[in-house]
């Protein structure tokens, strides 16, 4: 009879075990699933700028700026002899340095739902008729990246982060 009681407890204690591997396994794929955020308008943003009106005065003029919770993010010119020669992103009166390394797979999600180009080599020249602030929250940063738009092609100039 002992054989028989020991038997009966081996196999609820290997079902106990098998369920709480399981378990283990399924709460390992869900903090992983987690961790790829999906967009929502709380993670992806883009806001609309004019450019600067043509024979503006020489030196830095404001394009535009919109006060968010990240603070407030002027669009700039650089302007000489009445031409825009780029155009550049500040966040609250400080400009955004370059990001030199790769950005996250979500900023470029964000950049396809915008219907923007691929953030990949940014233009020399940041000029165009339409601009663009793409705000992308990835790996716990604030990505600003700029947009300009030549005809009807949007062109990727520049990523800094908040």
């Amino acid at each position: 009879m002992q054989q028989r009681g020991e038997a009966n407890i081996i196999g609820p204690m290997l079902r106990l075990a098998f369920v709480l591997i399981a378990a283990g396994v399924v709460i390992g794929f869900a903090r992983l699933a987690s961790a790829a955020e999906p967009l929502s308008s709380r993670n992806c943003a883009a806001i609309a700028f004019h450019p600067v009106a043509p024979g503006a005065g020489n030196g830095e003029q404001e394009a535009g700026y919109y006060k968010s919770r990240l603070g407030r993010i002027e669009v700039r010119a650089s302007v000489k002899n009445g031409t825009v020669l780029r155009y550049y992103v500040s966040l609250d009166g400080a400009v955004l340095a370059p990001i030199r390394t790769s950005l996250p797979p979500l900023v470029a999600a964000c950049a396809k739902a915008k219907r923007l180009t691929p953030p990949l080599h940014p233009e020399s020249s940041c000029i165009g008729d339409r601009l663009v602030v793409m705000i992308a929250d990835a790996d716990g940063h604030h990505y600003l990246l700029l947009y300009a738009r030549h005809g009807h092609a949007w062109h990727f100039c520049s990523a800094g982060h908040a």
